[in-house]
């Protein structure tokens, strides 16, 4: 039954044309409509026929024809021997109330109107097909599975159109599918221990033919059962999947445990069924409680398992899932404990899936614990042959930014740098002046050993870029790298002076002069070529002590570039030649002392170091120095004597025997009474002299006569750190740190 619409603006009028078929006359029919219906006006006749003519001839829905991906392929049971007409539609709901065999053929025949879309807006006109449909759904479903798939797959239908949801949802569908698949994935738990037990019972006595039989029976009524349930959980979640286009029905099927039943389902074989899952977990995964929820029950080690199938588009929408998993940190544990970096590295040069493989990895990467566990899979000689397969042409982001990040590490430095690794990644960076391949170059030379050894070649080479007609960013890497080469046997002042450096360097210290990350590259590139005395008095000379103390002054709130301003003052008072100027001609002593005490610990450290090299040179220093410290450590206790002083007049500890205060007008440092004491260590007429300090921070007093309650050797701010050790950057760790991690302990959050 084919149905015309008319209408007016007050008016629709339902012709419905029980005669139309291939062999009727259009025009005679067309006649025949204009004078049935009086809202059609005479003149119309023509664009009736046209209309009748369309519907006369409209192709119809061809078996063969590949579906589209919203709509769901045939599966067992579907299949009919007579053809279903809109016109007998009543005829199919009556059929829904008799036995479930009659229901079965009732809602099939239905089913094959729906799958028609021409037919849906006829059958939603129809309560009371749906009606009988959801009532026959909603009763008897436990009762025959196939009768369950085919009222799901009529609704399944209507969902595939965002118009038609509001129909599903108020018949309750959604809800009920999710009480089917629950109920099913239980069931599914109950098939597999029963066959369990007949496979074990078969295997314990293998000769015994009837426990034999008795498994082969089991084993084949499972695989049927199996078959029909997963067409029906196909179904379901289709339907689902399609109405959480809506985020707040999301938001139910969340609560009510989807997550939880996607993952447990993703343990089955067949791949149409997965493919559904995993991309319904996709769609999930980009709300932060689902991802959660992913996380509880490890999708990710059940999604590993599918990177070995051959179903392509299972594969691409399982790495597609690993993706959006992967931006979590306790995630990418879980999937290196799954061993997806071996299995992804793998998969590189497949030119379908290797870009999404790189992004999985390239994340991977980011987490310092795992940069390390590449080198031990092919992955970085894939990695370099992309890169030098690039050429001069633009190259991927993902692929340089994966190898910035694997070069941080000293093993897999040393497999980059292999063969000529490195000589081939300075040509491309230094004629392309490529920003990224001089990061990565970068990376590379920050690790101690072999591999910064290669880069002695170079340092012409990057010495040559440093100038003001080349951009910043490239500037800064080039420089960068240069800062990184501590190598002894490398002649700095030769360096410095063939390539004029020196000026630049001065003229780059000056607040303002550039960007921030420039400045510091310039400061740290200071306190390497400082370690050469030679080189030290040339920067002492050209007057860039004074620069850096403007430069402190200027940036004091940046603990970086503290800390580095810091480190080169260090390497100036190691050097005899540079030690007078930093300690008589500066404030860089006073400086040092307010920073004893920072927040910051590297900062701390360094700055300990150096005051201890100045107390050794300048008593005068050295006495402020221990002042300073004491007046730290017992801050909390001279407050207080301090304000008793100040206020009651009647407190009788704070006055000596003959009555006279303690305190007066002086410095509460000159009462060596006040000190602590200790059996063996203060003398005993009470007074202590700075050399206790200065030995007791050495080590050369024993624990056992330290102060009482007194904290550990290092309470005055005594650093443990190897002097000479350069500080950590914001760029990375120290080149020299290594990691230490229980690959057992590196769970998912």
């Amino acid at each position: 039954m084919d149905k015309l619409q008319a209408e007016d603006a007050r008016y629709l009028k339902s012709i419905r044309l029980k005669s139309l078929n291939a062999n009727t006359d259009i025009t005679t029919l067309a006649r025949r409509v204009v004078e049935e219906c009086r809202l059609i006006h005479p003149s119309k006749l023509p664009e009736v026929e046209q209309l009748l003519f369309y519907l006369q001839n409209r192709k119809k829905p061809d078996k063969q024809e590949k579906h589209s991906p919203r709509d769901l392929t045939p599966f067992e049971g579907m299949e009919l021997d007579e053809e279903a007409n809109i016109n007998c539609i009543d005829d199919y709901v009556e059929l829904l109330y008799e036995d479930i065999p009659e229901k079965v053929r009732g809602a099939t025949l239905i089913l094959h109107l729906a799958r028609n879309p021409d037919n849906l807006e006829e059958l939603l006109q129809n309560e009371t097909a749906l009606g009988a449909l959801a009532r026959v759904l909603r009763e008897d479903w436990k009762q025959s599975v196939d009768m369950a798939t085919t009222i799901i797959y009529v609704f399944f239908c209507f969902s595939s159109f965002s118009q038609f949801h509001g129909l599903v949802t108020h018949y309750k569908i959604g809800a009920l599918c999710m009480n089917i698949t629950e109920h099913e994935l239980k069931r599914y738990d109950l098939w597999q221990d029963e066959l369990q037990k007949k496979k074990k019972a078969y295997e314990e006595d293998p000769d015994n033919q009837n426990v034999k039989k008795e498994h082969e029976k089991a084993l084949k009524k499972y695989q049927g059962l199996l078959s029909k349930q997963e067409q029906l959980l196909r179904v379901a979640l289709y339907l689902l999947l399609n109405l959480a286009e809506d985020t707040r029905t999301e938001l139910k099927m969340r609560n009510k445990n989807i997550v939880h039943m996607l993952v447990k389902t993703l343990d089955r074989e067949d791949e149409e069924l997965l493919v559904l899952v995993v991309s319904f977990l996709k769609k999930l995964s980009i709300f932060l409680e689902n991802k959660n929820d992913m996380a509880e029950t490890h999708a990710v080690e059940k999604l590993a398992r599918l990177l070995a199938c051959d179903h392509e588009n299972l594969l691409n929408t399982t790495l597609r899932l690993l993706l959006n998993l992967s931006f979590d940190t306790g995630l990418r544990s879980q999937m290196v404990q799954a061993g997806l970096i071996h299995k992804l590295s793998l998969m590189l040069a497949d030119e379908k899936q290797g870009q999404l493989c790189m992004c999985i990895l390239y994340h991977i990467s980011v987490d310092d614990r795992f940069k390390s566990m590449f080198a031990y899979t092919d992955c970085i000689p894939q990695l370099m042959k992309m890169l030098f397969e690039c050429g001069e042409s633009h190259m991927e982001p993902e692929l340089i930014s994966f190898c910035i990040n694997l070069a941080a590490n000293k093993r897999n430095a040393q497999v980059i740098c292999e063969g000529n690794g490195l000589k081939m990644l300075m040509k491309r960076g230094l004629k392309l002046k490529d920003v990224l391949i001089m990061k990565m170059i970068r990376n590379l030379s920050q690790h101690d050993g072999p591999t910064k050894n290669l880069f002695i070649d170079y340092v012409g080479d990057l010495a040559a870029q440093i100038g003001a007609e080349e951009r910043e960013e490239y500037v800064i890497e080039c420089l960068g790298t240069l800062a990184n080469l501590t190598i002894p046997d490398l002649d700095w002042e030769l360096v410095l002076k063939e390539y004029n450096l020196v000026p630049y360097l001065k003229d780059h210290l000056k607040p303002g002069s550039a960007e921030d990350d420039l400045i510091l590259e310039v400061v740290i590139m200071i306190g390497t070529v400082s370690m050469d005395d030679s080189c030290a008095a040339t920067m002492a000379k050209s007057g860039i002590i004074p620069a850096l103390i403007e430069l402190l002054n200027a940036q004091q709130e940046d603990d970086e570039f503290v800390c580095q301003i810091v480190y080169v003052l260090y390497q100036m008072v190691v050097h005899q030649a540079t030690r007078d100027v930093i300690i008589k001609d500066t404030q860089a002593p006073a400086y040092l002392i307010d920073l004893m005490h920072d927040k910051n610990a590297e900062i701390r450290k360094v700055c300990n170091n150096t005051l201890d090299i100045i107390a050794e040179y300048d008593k005068e220093c050295e006495r402020k120095i221990q002042s300073e410290k004491f007046r730290w450590h017992n801050s909390q206790w001279l407050e207080m004597v301090e304000n008793r002083a100040m206020g009651d007049d009647g407190e009788p500890f704070m006055f000596g025997d003959d009555g006279e205060a303690f305190m007066h007008n002086g410095d509460i440092l000159e009462r060596p009474d006040l000190f602590y004491t200790a059996d063996g260590i203060i003398p005993a007429d009470g007074t202590i002299s700075p050399e206790f300090f200065t030995d007791y921070q050495n080590g050369d007093i024993g624990q056992a006569g330290g102060f009482p309650g007194s904290m550990n050797p290092d309470m005055f701010g005594q650093s443990t750190v190897t002097p000479g050790q350069r500080p950590a950057t914001t760029y990375g760790t120290r080149p020299d740190e290594q990691f230490f991690y229980s690959y057992a302990g590196a769970a998912s959050r």
